[in-house]
Order: structure tokens, then sequence, then C-alpha cells
């Protein structure tokens, strides 16, 4: 199959620079709907669906995806084929993560990345705080076992965080459902359990970390802890609840972003 057709690849806009709008874990692109129109008329924009997600269900393979090195190949591959001029990835949750690998391996190809709620670690280790402890992981990884339609609809409220909003995390748990549960299963455990904490000073592409105020699944120290091991890094806060501000909080997070690119990267 088609790169193009293996991970939905769309190109939308024009522009010297490509912005990569990579979503997190269990979504689809669909998710950049409220943000990428607003990129577009000064950037190429390429949005594609992670394998196993989305339309991109066929992409994934157990043993290539058995830790995020195999999703930033897959980066890679789509950059190299439809990328052009300068580029920045741009990753929400798991996905900045998947962007900072690809950076590591390929830095050439980058002049910046931009990571939206990312975590090189959901566990808490020693003196880092990563929000869970391993039984809170274990446990999540059952419940998704046990009933993963419930554990759809509950995560969904606590991924997005928007109760005065229950649409947007009806739709968010809508996402969780329509994909395949082997997969999910396996990709669950590859995201919640997977530690680059030792890769993080390896990425020297300038990055901006971008998190919300008040976040369960990525809390405020897990920012704090990669601004100061990330070498070329900055750090903004947007003042909204949940995970997920490219969606529920798209203008703010619109404005950080642009502020960035067109200042501090200067394209």
């Amino acid at each position: 199959m088609h790169l193009q057709q293996r991970f939905n690849v769309r190109c939308h806009g024009a522009g010297d620079t490509t912005l990569v709008l990579a979503h997190g874990y269990g979504c689809d692109q669909t998710m950049w709907r409220l943000l990428a129109p607003q990129l577009s008329p000064r950037y190429r924009v390429i949005t594609y669906d992670l394998a196993g997600c989305g339309a991109a269900t066929a992409a994934y393979d157990q043993q290539r995806h058995a830790s995020l090195h195999g999703h930033a190949e897959d980066a890679l591959e789509i950059i190299s084929q439809f990328a052009s001029g300068a580029v920045v990835f741009v990753g929400h949750s798991v996905a900045a993560m998947i962007g900072m690998l690809a950076t590591i391996a390929q830095p050439q190809h980058f002049a910046g990345q931009i990571m939206i709620g990312p975590s090189p670690c959901f566990i808490n280790d020693g003196d880092y705080v990563g929000g869970y402890n391993r039984e809170d992981i274990d446990g999540l990884l059952q419940f998704m076992l046990d009933d993963y339609q419930k554990w759809s609809d509950t995560l969904g409220g606590i991924i997005m965080g928007t109760p005065e909003r229950p649409e947007l995390a009806q739709e968010l748990s809508t996402r969780f459902r329509a994909n395949d549960m082997a997969i999910a299963r396996h990709f669950g455990r590859v995201t919640f359990l997977s530690d680059h904490r030792a890769d993080v000073p390896k990425s020297t592409v300038p990055a901006l970390i971008l998190q919300c105020s008040d976040d369960l699944i990525a809390p405020r120290e897990v920012g704090q802890w990669l601004h100061q091991h990330l070498p070329n890094s900055r750090i903004k806060v947007v003042d909204n609840q949940g995970h997920c501000p490219h969606f529920s909080a798209p203008a703010a997070s619109f404005d950080i972003i642009d502020g960035y690119l067109s200042k501090v990267l200067k394209l």
C-alpha cells in the first residue's frame, strides 16, 4: 500500500516551512481540525494517522511498533516523502515523544519541535514525578482489558477535562471506541510503559513545551522536568483544564505556537 494511503497522509496550505502534526494515543488526525486551518495560510501542514489509529489500522505491526521508535521511523518516512523546506514536528502527548525520537535519529531534517502535553515517562520514580505509580498504570491497562468500551468513556472524560463541554469528551471517547481493541491494548502498553527520559538530552533540535495549567495526564512537574533536561527548550502554559489544548483551547494554543514559530524560530 502506498505510504499516503497507509497513514492517511493529508497535505494542506503552502509555505516555505512544513508543519507535521501528529495526534496522541487512540485519536486520529481530526483532532487537529480546529488548529490546522489557522496554520495552513502561512505554512505547509501535513497531518496523518499514527499506525493503528484512525484510517491507519493496517499500518500497525506489533514488532515494528513494540516501541515508539517504530512510530518515529514512520514519521521520518512521511517527512522524507511529503515535507519540503524547514520542518517542525508538532506532536501531542505520546506523539511528542515520537517526534523527539525522530529529531534524535535525523536532526538535520528539523528546524524545531513543538510538544503538546508531552511526557517521557508516566510513572513516578524517585524524585521524578510522572503523575502515576506503577500500580496506577497496571490498573489502567487492566481496566482496558476488562472493559474497553467503559475504559474509552472514562478516559475520554479524564483526558479532555472539559466537564462544561461534555461533547468534547464524547467525541474523544468515540475515537477510542473506533479503534481495533487488540491494537489499542498493545499500543496502550507501549504508550504508558515507555520511559524515554534517557533520550531527552540527546535531542538538540529547538523545542517548545506547551502544557495545560491543569492536566491529569501530564502534570506541570513533567513539563518542568523536560524543560530542565531538554537542550534548547522553552515552556509555555495554556490556562486550560485537560490534556488537549489544541482541541479545547485552539485559539490560545495557536497564539503560542505561531508566536514561537515566527518570533523564536523566525520561520
